[in-house]
């Protein structure tokens, strides 16, 4: 059992019993996918979109923003809301609802899943509150990151919002700060805070415009890393465990969110996009993106596809409107790709069943 020392206790967070989960025996029996005749993506990376896929009824199960989502290893789907009254609902892979839980949380955002001691938990960042959370399945909260205000790492001029969480083959949980001073914060396992890199720049390479998501790269198992997102600078950034830079790897017009590592590809939800001719962000231009071994994009759903010239990536758009704003993609066992959007009317997740 991981220590709690330097950790916020659960029965410390105010009204544990409105924290404490509930996961509710609510059952709906999937209808058949519906399946249009679109074709997205390119070369072996070819979908077709089941929009209704996660559909539940609005008045019982609100979303705001389907942030995030992860499958633990019984195949169930476990997809993050910033909507209060549903946190966390929990699908399998037809689309049935097998349960949901809350932490009350109204600006929940990422969605980490991590095995320890044979038991998985959910690391989740909620950064209107400024808040690392690290739950069971269940939703019962484990402990609290100690946020780097507190800790004298950060001075009184400095925002705290965390976006993402990723978690180190020893145990040690690095934080994105996204959406406030642009670092990442290394704690060991048991939170004792290690270092800070990053920080907010827009020219300097090993620094960021919004580090919204984080990851560990296992691909040369070797060599494990972390791979960053620099959404403003539409790159992801390679750096060392201890925070060296190493890297970029440069995608002209996407804004990406957090990278998802599966087998030898990398997958993204392209928040935002650009208009041809115009290099300003611009909303309800998403789509995904899904990078190879060597870090080149093969496939973009939604998207124009992928060009090189020259060894150099060709200006991406979406083509096709199906997305609106992609937060995260989820990869399943059959290489089937579940869509979380933001600030897409309330939509739930869409599936892209792999063809």
């Amino acid at each position: 059992m991981i220590t709690r020392r330097k950790f916020v206790k659960k029965s410390s967070m105010g009204g544990s019993a409105l924290l404490a989960a509930a996961v509710v025996p609510f059952y709906i029996l999937p209808s058949k996918p519906k399946l249009g005749e679109q074709i997205l993506g390119h070369g072996d990376f070819k979908y077709k979109v089941e929009t209704q896929w996660g559909n539940l009824d609005p008045k019982v199960f609100p979303v705001n923003n389907c942030h995030e989502m992860v499958m633990d290893r019984k195949g169930r789907l476990f997809m993050l809301t910033d909507h209060p009254k549903n946190n966390v609902l929990i699908y399998d892979r037809s689309g049935k609802l097998l349960g949901s839980w809350t932490l009350n949380l109204s600006s929940a955002h990422g969605l980490t899943i991590h095995e320890a001691g044979g038991e998985e938990y959910l690391y989740i960042t909620d950064p209107g509150s400024g808040r690392v959370l690290k739950s069971t399945l269940e939703g019962d909260v484990v402990f609290e990151l100690d946020a780097p205000d507190k800790i004298g790492e950060y001075d009184g001029r400095m925002f705290y919002r965390p976006t993402e969480t990723a978690i180190g083959p020893n145990g040690d949980i690095y934080v994105a700060d996204g959406y406030g001073s642009q670092y990442i914060l290394q704690y060991n396992s048991e939170g004792e805070f290690i270092r800070k890199f990053g920080g907010d720049s827009f020219l300097q390479p090993d620094k960021f415009k919004q580090v919204h998501g984080v990851t560990l790269d296992t691909r040369d198992p070797n060599n494990p890393s972390l791979l960053c997102t620099a959404r403003i600078k539409n790159s992801f950034k390679r750096f060392s465990l201890d925070g060296k830079y190493l890297e970029t790897f440069y995608l002209p017009g996407a804004f990406v969110s957090r990278p998802v590592i599966d087998g030898d590809n990398i997958y993204s939800g392209v928040c935002f996009g650009m208009e041809k001719g115009n290099y300003n962000l611009a909303l309800n231009k998403g789509f995904v993106t899904i990078l190879d071994r060597e870090n080149k994009v093969v496939s973009n759903p939604g998207g124009t596809k992928p060009k090189y010239k020259n060894g150099k990536l060709k200006l991406m758009l979406q083509d096709q409107t199906v997305f609106k704003n992609c937060h995260d993609v989820c990869v399943d066992g059959d290489k089937n790709l579940y869509v979380c959007q933001w600030n897409a009317n309330g939509v739930y997740p869409y599936k892209l069943h792999r063809i």
